[in-house]
């Protein structure tokens, strides 16, 4: 049994999108921590990016105290990931740069903050459905394709080998046995543009070699002789012709990536995530149910799971907390369920507070990975907890 996952470099602009919105809210949060932020008197934010050849649009909405310069966070941020010159698909030093954002909605701002609401507590900033997920194949607790292959792409967006471009993807494809056990990596497909400014001197043969020894690298424990390699399967990416030169960006567009990396059994809800402020819970509820299913995962409760949690618009506790732990759970997962709901805090406010949201420097490290960095809702700190209420 073969199972694929996808990864995208930070470069990729789907990715550079997401780092856009996500740079500005920490912007914002760092402003407003100024001026004396707290939950209470925190910004409102939902913002959309599309990036085309050689311009971006910022849309979306925006309720906050302080004034923030978008066009220095937009340059900022495309900079920093490598794009200064139109030969590797944007610069962001002369690209073009359009501010839509409007204020928020008042109607919605009153659902969010506890002196306005009706319910006179931090509601859910919009309705939603998001699901977490863990398995016990790895130290992470999360997939072993979807490990490795994130894995892959920091080492790419960290090689110092100019040859390879900012943006890229891949994918790594890992065989089971009949038992779900993880065995080896069978395929190996790595997409990364080429700069060719620097490629004097090399074949194409030789940048493949290069890239496969990045690859490999990072993945030793279980590539052997048999792995099969891909490299740019089309035979040519140009770096002048990456990036939003040849794909448009758009925020929240590799949610599957960025979620498990398509893994079976894991579910994917909500929408963007790194675009929001944390009231809105396709934030703040993403990390929660990932948080509550690694926590069952790491209490010996199951040996995989999945947690959705459900939310109204202006309401702070969830409507539903559903687990499927795919019959590897201790007890029924209606009996994990009630749990859950004894054990953590879904409200926004809640998940605010334990997780630090309220950080510009966790907004800025999302973009590249939600999971596998040390998080707040990366912790298994509820393991003891747990155990108390299944009485195990």
């Amino acid at each position: 049994m073969l199972i694929t996952s996808e990864g995208v470099k930070v470069g990729h602009p789907d990715i550079v999108a997401d780092a856009i919105t996500a740079n500005i809210i920490a912007e914002i949060l760092d402003e407003e921590h100024k001026i004396g932020m707290d939950i209470n008197t925190m910004p409102h934010c939902g913002l959309e990016v599309f990036l085309g050849k050689g311009f971006c649009i910022v849309g979306g909405e925006v309720a906050t105290r302080i004034y923030v310069d978008i066009e220095k966070c937009v340059r900022q941020t495309v900079l920093s990931i490598g794009y200064n010159d139109s030969a590797v698909g944007l610069n962001g030093n002369s690209m073009g740069i359009f501010n839509a954002i409007i204020p928020q909605s008042p109607d919605i701002n009153i659902g969010t903050r506890a002196d306005l609401g009706k319910h006179k507590e931090i509601g859910a900033g919009d309705q939603g459905i998001m699901y977490g997920f863990a398995i016990d194949e790895t130290p992470e607790l999360l997939p072993l394709p979807f490990v490795l292959v994130n894995r892959m792409m920091r080492v790419f967006e960290g090689s110092r080998n100019p040859i390879f471009a900012p943006d890229g993807k891949g994918q790594v494809t890992v065989e089971y046995d009949d038992n779900g056990k993880p065995l080896r990596v069978a395929k190996v497909l790595m997409s990364n543009a080429i700069d060719y400014r620097h490629i004097a001197g090399h074949r194409r043969e030789e940048i493949e070699e290069l890239a496969k020894e990045n690859a490999f690298g990072c993945l030793e424990e279980w590539v052997d002789e048999n792995t099969e390699f891909m490299f740019n399967p089309t035979g040519e990416w140009q770096a002048v012709n990456s990036c939003s030169a040849a794909d448009s960006g758009v925020t929240g567009r590799k949610l599957v990536c960025q979620f498990y990396g398509a893994y079976p059994g894991a579910q994917l809800g909500g929408g963007a995530v790194v675009n929001k402020s944390p009231e809105k819970v396709d934030c703040s509820a993403s990390f929660g149910s990932r948080y509550a299913a690694k926590n069952i995962v790491a209490a010996g409760l199951a040996t995989k799971c999945s947690v959705q949690l459900a939310y109204a618009i202006g309401v702070a506790k969830p409507m539903s907390i559903y687990i499927n732990t795919f019959g590897t759970g201790i007890l029924p997962d209606r009996d994990l369920s009630k749990i859950l709901e004894e054990v953590f805090d879904f409200t926004p406010r809640g998940m605010i507070e334990k997780f630090d949201l309220l950080s510009g420097d966790i907004y800025r490290k999302i973009p590249t990975t939600l999971f596998m960095d040390d998080y707040p809702w990366e912790k298994t700190d509820k393991i003891k907890d747990l155990k108390k209420a299944a009485g195990v």
